[in-house]
């Protein structure tokens, strides 16, 4: 009997659980929003606001900043303003061209499945994800406070980056190409050292200096979508997390915290995972924000619901300084 229901259920799954365009899904995600993610609101290094998750990357202690500007105007002088900037969107999906967080779906029925690699007997469960990067500015979305200059975005909703054309992503060999360090911190020796950062990252404090760990989700090497985690959903945060970090190697994403970031962006081919915070928005969203490392014990219960297909979307929280004026 019981494996007639296993076998019922799979079945279901394969008819039912493939991604399916939901008209409604850009609405869930700005409704859903975990705002109080954005905070600490900081104003010349000191803290106006105070938020749930402590931020260890401090918004520059000085009252004044300068930035050149075009002429005839030449320097333009303001305070800096620091907090996280919801802009940007990340999908972890098993089919592959599925658009969860937008609700959109290209994908053929036929290649339900395409994403899937087989498990690895050397190390336990091993998934592979397809991952996506969204520009997704909520505050330019919603018509608000366009004005801002710190959460001003040249593009609006726009899809940046597929895995699916990118063969490095699809590849641990070829990755190789962009990440040769990877010989020296994906060893079981290095893996240790992620203890620590695992337990930091229970208490939304994750160590930057520990660049190769992602906390309790595994190493950061090699930059693909293979994922060692018998956590489903967890495992699909710990690819969005590659992925974030693959695009500042690849010189895609780029720093804009501290002094450096108060005019200008920068090139950070190594991440700092503490300038963002993940919250998983479909398909069953998670009422707050998360920071890079957190075990799915506290966050992914009930997340997976059957027939809903096992494609997840997060929204991006990142750390921005700017020199408002």
């Amino acid at each position: 009997m019981k494996k007639k229901l296993l076998t019922l259920l799979f079945s279901l799954n394969l008819l039912f659980g493939v991604c399916k365009p939901n008209p409604t899904q850009l609405l869930t995600d700005i409704f859903s929003l975990d705002y109080s993610a954005m905070l600490p609101l900081k104003i010349a290094g000191a803290t106006i606001l105070p938020g749930p998750i402590p931020d260890s990357i401090d918004t520059p202690h000085t009252p004044i900043c300068i930035c050149p500007a075009p002429p005839p105007i030449m320097l333009r002088i303001g305070i800096p303003v620091g907090f996280y900037n919801p802009d940007r969107m990340v999908d972890s999906v098993k089919d592959p061209y599925c658009f969860e967080g937008l609700g959109i779906s290209i994908t053929p029925i036929n290649i339900k499945g395409a994403g899937v690699q087989a498990d690895d007997p050397q190390s336990g469960v091993h998934s592979f994800f397809q991952t996506h990067l969204v520009s997704f500015p909520v505050f330019q979305v919603l018509d608000l406070m366009i004005d801002f200059i710190c959460l001003q975005s040249p593009t609006g909703v726009d899809i940046l980056y597929l895995t699916e054309i990118d063969p490095m992503w699809n590849s641990d060999s070829l990755s190789a190409l962009i990440q040769p360090e990877a010989l020296l911190f994906g060893n079981p020796i290095t893996n240790l050292a992620c203890m620590a950062d695992s337990i930091a990252s229970q208490i939304y404090m994750p160590i930057d200096a520990l660049f190769w760990c992602k906390g309790s989700w595994g190493n950061a090497y090699p930059m693909t979508g293979s994922v060692t985690s018998g956590d489903l959903i967890q495992s699909s945060a710990s690819a969005a997390a590659s992925l974030l970090y693959k695009l500042h190697r690849q010189l895609i994403l780029w720093g804009q915290w501290g002094y450096e970031g108060l005019c200008f962006r920068y090139p950070l081919p190594i991440w700092q995972k503490s300038a963002y915070r993940l919250q998983l928005i479909a398909p069953i969203p998670f009422i707050k924000a998360i920071t890079i490392g957190q075990t799915g014990m506290l966050w992914d219960s009930a997340k997976n619901p059957p027939f809903a297909g096992d494609n997840f979307s997060y929204i991006i929280f990142r750390k921005r300084d700017c020199c408002a004026f």
